[in-house]
């Protein structure tokens, strides 16, 4: 039977789910178990499952672009936005986890940290983050993964945008000047509204760690807490689509 092919009788919710199997990869480690564990364990999974559905829904944006098509990106780009405050807001879950208690656990995570999500900086890499900052921290610790170094080797959003308006012979300038908002200017708006989304949901981090933690205090795997957090929150992945306001504002 191939992988396509539905099982004899159907398959019923848990079954198509896997949920026996993804219900039981929440093990917490600290003894006795600490009833607050379940929680920091569950937002930080999730988190890499709408990961891995955001790096898909990039893909095919990225996809989209190459082929120049405008309405495809522009719908691609909605999912992403969406699915970028999915990821933000979850946190707030955390929002209820009391400094003393999180204390009370914390030594079991080790040298684990969210900064050696292998998704999450690939999805900063796909973006377009080529920051030297930025590319110090995934080296750090040696190669980075097989992702992270797949989506460094790809062209930015950014600049794909750039090859679209130019195959299009669209300049940017004139996305802001004409007398109609377009789908390109939809496209390169919504490209927009994704980094201000991540803005956000980096600057909803380091007030979480900052709440639970406090802001002078290093973070787990040798980290620097929320200061380092705090930092990436300047990073940008689209300069050229920002800047262009200046350009618009001198064109007129």
């Amino acid at each position: 039977m191939s992988a396509h092919t539905p099982p004899a009788g159907g398959v019923d919710y848990a079954g198509y789910l896997r949920l026996p199997e993804l219900l039981a990869l929440q093990l917490p480690l600290s003894t006795p178990e600490h009833p607050d564990e379940l929680l920091f364990i569950v937002v930080h999974q999730a988190s890499e499952l709408w990961f891995k559905v955001l790096r898909h829904e990039m893909d095919g944006l990225i996809a989209a672009l190459e082929r120049f098509d405008t309405m495809r990106a522009l719908l691609a780009v909605q999912r992403i936005n969406v699915l970028t405050e999915i990821v933000a807001q979850q946190l707030t879950a955390l929002d209820t986890l009391p400094p003393q208690r999180f204390a009370q656990f914390r030594g079991y995570l080790g040298a684990s940290s969210g900064s050696q999500s292998a998704q999450f900086r690939a999805i900063e890499a796909t973006a377009g983050l080529r920051d030297p900052h930025f590319l110090a921290a995934i080296r750090e610790h040696g190669e980075p993964p097989a992702e992270v170094q797949a989506a460094l080797a790809r062209s930015t959003l950014q600049s794909l945008v750039l090859a679209l308006l130019a195959h299009l012979e669209v300049p940017l300038v004139s996305l802001y000047t004409g007398p109609e908002p377009t789908p390109l200017f939809l496209l390169v708006e919504g490209l927009l509204e994704f980094e201000q989304r991540f803005v956000r949901w980096r600057f909803l981090h380091v007030q979480l760690v900052e709440r639970i933690i406090g802001p002078g205090t290093g973070g787990t795997g040798g980290t620097l807490g929320a200061k380092y957090l705090m930092r990436t929150t300047n990073h940008r992945f689209f300069p050229e689509l920002w800047a262009v306001r200046s350009e618009f504002y001198g064109a007129r």
